[in-house]
């Protein structure tokens, strides 16, 4: 393969829609903006449908965006909040990108790519937001700092290994998915217990009615 990758191959292609889908979930801005940046200086050939990522002005706004988020991600709370905000952005964006990795390949590919990256943004969103919520049960915030770094390199690595090794990186997806829907389950219940535990803590500190 020459030194400009051609995303030519069904597997490279899969793997790009699938790693398109998956990151969008945690970091939609980088995703448009690396990729975009990557088709630009010809480091890969991109699939008609997302060549439109790297049109200097789409690269200047995703690229506004990216500088954007992630600040907001790294401070308590407002990452929380930017989570919920992106929830109706990073989903449907996550499906559009993995059908314009195969929109070259017909509409029942297309189609069938949107609702599996739909599917993997919706999951590692989903992740991202039960992990963060529960991080912000704790009064520290070098834990955001850390784990939105480790999400931020994430990406990167999961983009790269994409385009680089598809079948390494089926196997590391499918890891990721598993681990995405484990937390999910599990840090569900402990929000959801220290809600409870929240709940009771208020109520017995409610003022007596008047009266009594």
């Amino acid at each position: 393969m020459d030194s400009l990758l051609a995303l030519r191959d069904m597997p490279e292609l899969l793997a790009l829609a699938a790693a398109l889908g998956w990151a969008s979930g945690l970091r939609l801005y980088a995703v448009l903006f690396l990729t975009g940046l990557a088709g630009y200086l010809g480091w890969i050939q991109l699939p008609p449908g997302l060549q439109v990522l790297q049109h200097p002005l789409l690269m200047a706004a995703s690229g506004f965006m990216l500088f954007v988020e992630f600040f907001a991600d790294k401070v308590p709370l407002v990452d929380s909040v930017w989570d919920g905000l992106q929830t109706f952005v990073r989903i449907p964006a996550g499906a559009a990108l993995a059908a314009g990795a195969l929109g070259a390949e017909g509409t029942l590919a297309a189609t069938l790519a949107a609702l599996v990256g739909g599917g993997l943004a919706a999951t590692s969103h989903a992740a991202k937001m039960t992990t963060r919520a529960a991080i912000n049960t704790s009064p520290e915030p070098f834990s955001n700092v850390g784990v939105s770094l480790l999400e931020d390199g994430f990406v990167v690595f999961m983009l790269w290994l994409a385009t680089e090794q598809p079948l390494l990186f089926a196997l590391v997806l499918a890891l990721s998915v598993v681990m995405a829907v484990v937390l999910v389950v599990v840090l569900f219940r402990f929000l959801r217990t220290v809600l409870q535990e929240l709940s009771r803590f208020l109520a017995g500190r409610r003022p007596p009615p008047a009266g009594s």
